[in-house]
């Protein structure tokens, strides 16, 4: 794959009594693979926040581990079988994110790098939704939407 590729993030939370949520953002980032770990970094602005927000993904096997750096800040692991819990701080504050990972799948080809979680969310001790994530990564050449 090469260095410079499109980033793809889609969301999909099934809340309790409430229509399924999806969310997807494209990103144009920067990817590389060491020691078997595959990294990815791409800046994300946000709506009333002056500076861009850095996130690095590492993807190994079983793994998913999201960082941002920033405004917004936080570093997320979905780690299969696994629960984590992390701070998530924002311009106006912070909250406890807790990720209960039930799976956590990787596909990889040549040209494109895809790694899903599925995973239950809590915040601040409450369980808000069941969730998925998906990262495909992709040659910029190839970026198909």
């Amino acid at each position: 794959m090469t260095k410079e590729v499109m980033v793809t993030i889609a969301g999909l939370q099934f809340a309790d009594d409430e229509e399924q949520e999806a969310i997807e953002l494209v990103h144009i980032g920067e990817y590389y693979e060491r020691n078997g770990i595959h990294y990815i970094l791409f800046e994300e602005l946000f709506e009333g926040i002056v500076h861009p927000v850095k996130n690095v993904i590492k993807i190994k096997e079983h793994s998913l581990e999201v960082q941002k750096r920033g405004p917004v800040s936080t570093s997320l692991l979905f780690e299969e079988g696994r629960k984590q819990r992390s701070t998530y701080a924002v311009p106006y504050g912070s909250f406890l994110v807790d990720i209960c990972t039930n799976s956590v799948r990787i596909h990889q080809t040549d040209d494109r790098l895809e790694a899903t979680a599925a995973y239950g969310l809590e915040i601040n001790g409450q369980h808000c939704a069941d969730c998925d994530i998906r990262v495909t990564v992709q040659s910029r050449e190839t970026f198909q939407l």
